[in-house]
């Protein structure tokens, strides 16, 4: 009967999965065709503005040449106008000096025949007529100024829609996740020799899969990718996958998205607990501060509220958080317990995290603890808690503390330290976060969750969550086994 309703569970669940991929793909699919139908519409809109340019511009042309033509015609008629002018008053010269010699031609004087010959000899050599040039000083051909588009009309017959770059392929293999960094890799289906740029679009989900289309994230661009390999550095890993794609783009046009590929970049992300933090310290979300003023004024009330409570949480530590779990029904802490703890507690695993002091902090400790510490309990002093301590008030000292024993670090205060804490393999390691230089390791077996623990005295703490295990912190471990660098003396068997 179990089987059966194991198996039932099994197949419920599947099917379950597998209509959610249906929806999504529907949807996808709807959008899909919204954008055909849009972007069909705009590229009808593109074409009629590219033909309306090229009219423009060949309306503009034919305007330009017909005027070039009519200035042309205007000229060559104005310089025949005025030879025609010219020859008019040669030739009315020329006619009168032709109706004088016929005249001349009945003197019967000889010495007056004489005299007229000589004159009208003297008018005739000064005449117009006889140095008047009998041709045109322009032609009647416009043959120079006629067009043939025969080139352009084959060339605009040939003219297709722009070459569009194929979409890229993105080489799965060879992408990489490490170090709050994603490398990703792709290639063209074939070389082609137009392609001017890349881009690449990215986004962060929580779900495994196609990308969805609703309640996600907008897609963020890396634009005029010049390689096919792109490292996006310095990520928050706040979800446990990201979405990615590439496109090829040539001078005029971007091609088709390659297929979205969906990679998973899981890491330790948590808040400060602020409900059960000491009332000293001003906590918001990854910031600590210490704040001498804080619990004052409300010690009374406090104590009140302790006689007249029962068991349950105060109102004021409800919440509906899905991490609730993890900090559960806790007191605040009180007295010297300078402490906040963050709010997702560590059940298995390889997590990393990192936290930076400001610089006047006066004293600060940063570790682990089991879930549901004391109220009065101080990082180091229990057997339940593991930290480095850091005093700085008059001299500084740096140690690891562990069950109420201290070891004395003779190696100096890196400004960020990063906390490695390797669940199942009973290992929490403390590295310099710029170096990733060892500072200790404790080695023990946890047997209850744990939750990273602060505490603070005059000063502040800033912790980096989101991000992975280092590179290099894995390597060390490996090659190293944990036994290199400061191994704790007070290691135990929780």
């Amino acid at each position: 009967m179990d089987e059966e309703r194991e198996t039932l569970q099994r197949i419920v669940s599947t099917l379950v999965n597998k209509n959610d991929e249906i929806h999504n793909f529907i949807d996808m699919l709807n959008h899909t065709i919204s954008n055909v139908q849009v972007n069909s519409s705009n590229a009808i809109s593109e074409l009629d503005e590219e033909f309306d340019g090229l009219y423009s511009v060949l309306h503009e042309m034919k305007g330009s040449m017909a005027n070039t033509i009519q200035q042309e015609e205007a000229r060559k008629i104005q310089a025949l106008q005025d030879q025609l002018s010219q020859c008019s008053h040669a030739l009315e010269s020329s006619e009168e000096l032709l109706e004088i010699a016929v005249q001349s031609l009945d003197i019967k004087n000889p010495a007056k025949l004489l005299e007229a010959a000589r004159q009208i000899k003297d008018s005739v050599t000064v005449a117009s007529a006889f140095r008047l040039s009998l041709k045109p000083k322009v032609s009647d051909s416009m043959a120079h100024l006629m067009v043939d588009f025969t080139l352009e009309k084959r060339m605009l017959q040939a003219v297709k829609f722009l070459p569009v770059p194929k979409a890229p392929e993105i080489d799965v293999a060879a992408c990489m996740v490490a170090d709050n960094c994603v490398t990703v890799s792709w290639r063209m289906p074939e070389e082609d020799p137009r392609i001017d740029h890349f881009v690449l679009e990215y986004r962060k989900t929580n779900f495994d899969g196609l990308p969805r289309l609703k309640g996600e994230q907008h897609w963020e661009v890396i634009n005029y990718i010049k390689a096919t390999q792109y490292t996006l550095s310095g990520l928050k890993f706040d979800t446990k996958y990201m979405n990615l794609r590439v496109q090829a783009c040539n001078k005029a046009v971007a091609g088709e998205y390659s297929d979205p590929i969906t990679l998973e970049t899981k890491a330790f992300l948590f808040s400060l607990d602020s409900t059960s933090s000491h009332l000293n310290l001003k906590v918001e979300d990854t910031f600590v501060e210490w704040d001498p003023t804080g619990g004052k004024g409300q010690e009374k009330i406090k104590g009140k509220e302790n006689k007249n409570r029962s068991n349950a949480a105060s109102p004021k530590r409800a919440t509906n958080s899905p991490r609730a779990s993890a900090r559960g029904s806790r007191d605040r802490f009180a007295g010297e317990s300078y402490t906040v703890l963050g709010d997702t507690a560590v059940e298995s695993g390889q997590h990393y995290w990192e936290v930076r002091a400001q610089k006047d902090c006066k004293s600060y400790s940063v570790g682990v603890t089991y879930r549901n510490p004391g109220k009065f309990d101080q990082l180091g002093k229990t057997n339940s808690s593991w930290c480095l301590h850091i005093n700085n008030w008059l001299q500084t000292t740096f140690s690891a503390k562990h069950n109420n024993k201290a070891k004395t670090l003779d190696i100096p205060v890196p400004d960020r330290i990063g906390v490695y804490c390797d669940f199942d393999g009973g290992q929490l390691s403390f590295y310099n976060a710029n170096s990733k230089a060892l500072l200790h390791t404790f080695r023990t077996k946890f047997t209850q969750p744990l939750l990273p623990g602060f505490m603070i005295w005059c000063g502040g703490l800033t912790v980096s969550t989101g991000l992975q295990v280092p590179s290099a912190v894995k390597t060390f471990q490996k090659s190293e086994n944990g036994l290199s660098g400061s191994t704790s003396s007070l290691n135990n068997v929780a």
